[in-house]
C-alpha cells in the first residue's frame, strides 16, 4: 500500500518538470537558503472509502521571494514591490500543475476533485514571499487490498 508515496512522487516529477520552479519540498522550512520559486506539497489527511479506494487532501503551494524597488514609490495601487507579479507565478505555476495532473489522473483512474480551490497569500518567513496555495482532493485505487480475502 503505497499511494501516499506514489502520489508524492508524481506530484514531486510534474512540479520538477516546470521550468519556472527551482525547488520542490515535501515540509516547508524556509530558514534555510532556497532557491525561489518553489513548491511545496503537503498531503496531512485524506480518508478510507469501501475498501477500493483511498481519499487524500492535497494542498500545493507556489512561493516566491518579493523584491522591493529602492526608488521612491510614486503608485499606491502597485506600490514598488514585485507581489502581484509573484502571484501570477505561482498562479501559472499551479495551474499548469493542475491541468496536467486531472488528465494523468483521468487516465490512471484516479478521481480529483473538479474544481479545486486556491487562495493568494504572502507571509514573512527570513524573507518576504507572495504566492498561492492550490487544495484539492483525490481519490486513488486501493490495489492492495482485497476485501474478500
Amino acid at each position: 500500500m503505497n499511494q501516499l508515496t506514489e502520489l508524492y512522487r508524481y506530484i514531486k516529477q510534474l512540479a520538477e518538470a516546470d521550468s519556472q520552479v527551482n525547488k520542490v519540498t515535501k515540509k516547508q522550512d524556509l530558514a534555510k537558503e532556497t532557491l525561489f520559486p518553489l513548491v511545496n506539497v503537503i498531503i496531512e489527511s485524506g480518508g478510507f472509502t469501501n475498501g477500493s479506494t483511498v481519499n487524500f487532501n492535497v494542498e500545493l503551494s507556489c512561493f516566491d521571494i518579493r523584491n522591493i524597488s529602492k526608488e521612491i514609490q510614486t503608485d499606491d495601487f502597485w506600490g514598488n514591490d514585485n507581489e502581484v507579479d509573484n502571484h501570477n507565478l505561482a498562479i501559472a505555476v499551479l495551474n499548469r500543475l493542475w491541468n496536467k495532473m486531472y488528465i494523468d489522473f483521468e487516465e490512471n483512474n484516479i478521481t480529483a476533485s473538479e474544481n479545486p480551490t486556491f487562495e493568494l497569500g504572502s507571509f514573512e518567513a527570513p524573507k518576504l514571499l507572495d504566492g498561492a496555495r492550490l487544495t484539492f482532493s483525490v481519490e486513488v485505487p486501493n490495489t492492495t487490498i482485497n476485501l474478500c480475502q
